[in-house]
């Protein structure tokens, strides 16, 4: 049974107990906390909707926000990576546009902190490095 069923069901039979208003229209008066609910149910998707979209749609790339900001840079790495931004360049020049805070794992793997995008552990930027030049960039939860 859907919840509008229940809803109408309990108001139907809430008024017909109080004996509010004529028989005849009570079955309108009993849509009207349905439709609310429907009402209150439909604007808080919308809210949901647009504080997804405020928090979690990726950001073009902003160098100055990049290094002002750094546990928000997850917000623009699906921009770095998706517009391949770093394929190609050196380390000398991937640190001109990163920065030089960056973790080594090894001589051909560097990682940038991206924050939290989820709360529990941080994200990272990966990018791999052969012959001295980014072939390949990718993200993971530390």
């Amino acid at each position: 049974i859907d919840i509008n069923c229940l809803i109408y069901l309990a108001a139907a039979a809430l008024l017909e107990w109080k004996s509010i208003g004529q028989s005849k229209n009570r079955k309108y008066l009993a849509l009207a906390p349905a439709l609310m609910v429907n009402l209150l149910i439909g604007l808080s998707a919308l809210y949901m909707l647009a504080s997804l979209h405020m928090i979690y749609f990726p950001r073009r790339f902003d160098q100055l926000k990049w290094t002002q900001d750094i546990h928000n840079r997850w917000k623009m790495s699906v921009h770095i990576q998706t517009s391949k931004m770093l394929i190609g360049k050196t380390k000398a020049e991937v640190l001109e546009i990163l920065g030089g805070v960056f973790y080594e794992y090894a001589e051909n793997h560097i990682a940038y902190y991206l924050g939290f995008k989820r709360w529990i552990d941080p994200d990272v930027l990966d990018i791999y490095f052969e012959e001295g030049i980014v072939v390949k960039t990718g993200q993971h939860t530390t």
